[in-house]
This record gives structure tokens, C-alpha cells and sequence, in this order.
């Protein structure tokens, strides 16, 4: 698989204004039935492109950088919160004339996608045709954040961003991969640069707030994957110490035993550690 770039990935990027900030996205837009892409925290839409092509081939696509992430703008000042995140991917696909689509997403990105199909049960002007999950704290009581995202929590939480570095980075992420899938350190050089573009590292206490959020919108959130009425699956790197095999479990026992693929050896990442193995579960579970 050729490597791709960062200035690549956003060579072909486009930008709207939202709420007075930019916001870049990726897109890829065809005749075909529309791909929406949500990635996690603390990264980007750059999370995609090992997948790009291939999910291009069968959809039309369509991937932000949620504000706060990427190289969207990052405001110090800005309320942060699943709900806005919500709002500006909606507001994005109705710019775009998109009122039907399938939701593809990763981590913080499977929270905004609960969020988008509480409001569309609850009547919202758009159709989920189907969702699938990637690694993420779907269900709150199953979540196990790492020390970092734990000191990010706190009330130090604002001193630790501004202490934030390269090194410190590079520790706490690579816990998260799998045993046979670490990043090189020419990919932590990317991602470090894409987590402090616009010292983005200084919002991180801001933005990891949605770990809060998850906990008050328990019932919204996990009620809104157990009334969905389309085809929900589950795409787990059991390695994951954040959302891996315990994640799985509950999914199980609340939601569904069926539509789960579970990647060997692959940590919080699928995507990025494995992407053959991630589309292979994913066009299975679309077909």
C-alpha cells in the first residue's frame, strides 16, 4: 500500500465556513450511496486514507476533521461537546444535499454517530442506512480510559495540556496499538503533527470532556443503537485496553450477538493496524 502523505491527504481538501471557524473535509462524491467517515480523538479524517480507495470504489465519500481535530481550526474558546460535533457534520451533509447516508466511525467518532441517530429516531429530516463501529466507548460502563485521559479529566487537566510533548504523546498512544502493530516512528512523527497543528495539545483537556457527556447521555446514546431500525455492526481490535474485548461483551449483551468482527492481535485502531482485515469485516457486513 503506497504511503500517503499528511500535505497529500489534505492537498485535495475542501473547506467551509461553520460558526464563524474553518473546517476542512475530505470528499470524494459520486452517484454511488454516500460513506460518512467520522474519526476519533485524538486524530483526524487522515485516519481513513489506508481505506480511502477501496471503500471509494463501492461509495461516495465523505470524511471531516471535527473542529478541535486536525486541520480544522482548534478555538481555545469554543464549547466543545458531542452535540456541536453533531450539529456540524449534519449542517456539512445538508450543504452538500446528503439526507441519506451510511455511517462508518471510529472512537470519539462512534459517539457523534449515536448522537446523529438519536436525532434521527427522533424524527430528524435524514436516513441512516446502516452504521458500523469501530473501537469506541459506545456504552460508558464498559469505557477504560489510560492514565493520560484520566489526568486530562481532572482538574490539572489544563496544566498537563500546556505540558504536553512529542514524547509524552508518542508514550500514551502506542499502549493503545496492538502487539504486532505499533506505529513506526515515522507514523507517531504524523500524528504528532497532526494532534498539535494549531496547538490543537492545548485543547486536549477541552475536548476529552465527552467522556462526561457519555456518562449524562447513557440512555440517549445507547438507546439510540438499540431502536435503530437499520443494520448496526461492530468492527473490534480486542487488543484495545481502552474498548476492546470488554466493549465487545456489552455490545452482546445489550445490543446484538450478531454483526461483530473481532481483528487477532489488533489494538484501538483497526483501520491504521490492519486495514485489509477491517475492510474485509466491513464489505461483510455490508453484504
Amino acid at each position: 500500500m503506497k504511503n500517503c502523505s499528511l500535505d497529500q491527504w489534505y492537498g485535495t481538501a475542501k473547506k467551509i465556513e461553520w460558526e464563524g471557524h474553518s473546517i476542512l473535509y475530505k470528499d470524494e462524491i459520486s452517484d454511488k450511496e454516500t460513506l460518512l467517515l467520522i474519526h476519533g480523538f485524538p486524530t483526524s479524517s487522515y485516519d481513513w486514507w489506508k481505506v480511502w480507495g477501496q471503500l471509494g470504489e463501492r461509495f461516495s465519500l465523505i470524511a471531516p476533521d471535527m473542529i478541535g481535530f486536525g486541520y480544522s481550526d482548534k478555538p481555545y474558546d469554543f464549547p466543545y461537546s458531542i452535540m456541536k460535533q453533531a450539529d456540524l457534520i449534519l449542517d456539512l451533509l445538508e450543504q452538500k444535499g446528503i439526507s441519506e447516508f451510511h455511517i462508518l466511525a471510529h472512537d470519539y467518532g462512534d459517539t457523534v454517530a449515536q448522537e446523529i441517530l438519536a436525532r434521527a429516531n427522533e424524527g430528524k429530516a435524514i436516513t441512516v442506512k446502516s452504521t458500523c463501529l469501530l473501537n469506541g466507548g459506545i456504552f460508558p460502563e464498559a469505557h477504560h480510559p489510560i492514565l493520560i485521559q484520566k489526568l486530562l479529566m481532572s482538574p490539572i487537566g489544563f496544566i498537563l495540556s500546556r505540558l504536553l510533548n512529542q514524547k509524552k504523546f508518542e508514550k500514551s498512544f502506542s499502549k493503545i496499538f496492538g502487539p504486532y502493530s505499533q506505529l513506526t516512528q515515522e507514523e507517531l512523527d504524523v500524528y504528532w503533527k497532526l494532534v498539535s497543528q494549531g496547538d490543537g495539545h492545548r485543547i486536549a483537556h477541552k475536548i476529552i470532556r465527552y467522556m462526561r457527556e457519555r456518562v449524562v447521555n447513557r440512555e440517549r446514546w445507547v438507546g439510540a443503537l438499540q431502536i435503530y431500525p437499520n443494520k448496526l455492526g461492530l468492527i473490534n481490535g480486542p487488543e484495545d485496553p481502552i474498548s476492546g474485548k470488554v466493549m465487545v461483551a456489552r455490545f452482546e449483551e445489550i445490543i446484538s450477538t450478531q454483526n461483530i468482527w473481532l481483528l487477532d492481535n489488533i489494538g484501538h485502531y483497526p483501520q491504521v493496524e490492519n486495514p485489509i482485515e477491517m475492510l474485509k469485516a466491513y464489505f461483510e457486513f455490508m453484504n
